[in-house]
């Protein structure tokens, strides 16, 4: 049985959220783009908005034990990074679409190979101050 590591792990995460979100009509434009010393896990174009998404990922031993949200893990000082990181992508790359603030959740069972059992998406999760909304 192979290992994974912490960042093997935040790798299929974000692979998967890519791949969520292009099922569901979004349009990749960047992953893993550093603004500065800041990563934005997922640029996606949604329509009239330019999506700046951040993925966390868990593992569980099974679906049942999911007892956590992945989501926990943005705290103010992730949410403040993020933001930062969204304006420095709109100094360098100015759009006329709306910018959002998402989270994506990836829950990945542990005894099926990390194979997905849940993704939740929450378009909008916080304000450029940080805020939940």
């Amino acid at each position: 049985m192979k290992l994974f590591g912490k960042k093997d792990i935040g790798n299929i995460g974000e692979r998967v959220a890519a791949r969520y979100l292009r099922k569901h009509g979004y349009r990749i434009l960047a992953r893993n783009h550093y603004c500065g010393k800041n990563e934005l896990d997922i640029v996606a174009r949604d329509g009239a908005y330019i999506a700046f998404v951040e993925v966390k990922t868990l593992t569980f031993e099974s679906p049942e034990a999911a007892d956590r949200r992945p989501c926990v893990a943005v705290d103010m000082a992730k949410r403040h990074r993020t933001a930062e990181a969204a304006r420095t992508y709109l100094r360098e790359h100015p759009s006329k679409l709306c910018p959002r603030l998402d989270v994506v959740e990836v829950y990945l069972d542990r005894s099926n190979c990390m194979k997905p059992f849940k993704i939740n998406h929450i378009p909008d999760a916080f304000s450029a101050s940080g805020a939940v909304r």
